[in-house]
């Protein structure tokens, strides 16, 4: 990208949260365009992603404010403490932690460093936004 160029516009996928950047292929259709891939598009939203949203959210509601939970307690909160079963859970919970952010309803942390949704890596708290 050279000096002066205005950057690409983003959104996030729907499905997965992360961010889409403007491809020139999608130029007459991205106000249409939802998702970042087939594999998105295929899955879309579930209604146990809707639950998984609201879970996190119920479970930083009952916290004081600025506390933050492990992305963990929200898969054990919906599958219980049978690791073979929430462990599987972990991405969809990664995902609706990814959709919250997009809207505003969520702070993903490490380190106490507020991250984007790209620059997560390794452990990582969940919190609701603090402004």
């Amino acid at each position: 990208m050279s000096r002066g160029t205005p950057p690409l516009p983003e959104k996030p996928c729907a499905s997965c949260g992360r961010p889409m950047r403007w491809r020139k292929r999608w130029a007459r259709s991205w106000d249409e365009v939802r998702y970042c891939s087939d594999a998105c598009r295929s899955r879309r939203v579930s209604p146990e992603d809707g639950a998984l949203e609201a879970t996190i959210l119920d479970l930083l509601g009952a916290r004081a404010r600025g506390a933050t939970i492990c992305p963990s307690e929200a898969a054990r909160a919906l599958h219980g403490d049978d690791e073979a079963r929430w462990r599987p859970a972990m991405e969809a919970v990664r995902s609706a932690a990814r959709r919250l952010v997009a809207e505003g309803r969520l702070e993903i942390v490490a380190r106490g460093r507020v991250l984007a949704p790209t620059e997560v890596r390794g452990p990582v708290r969940l919190r609701l936004p603090t402004r």
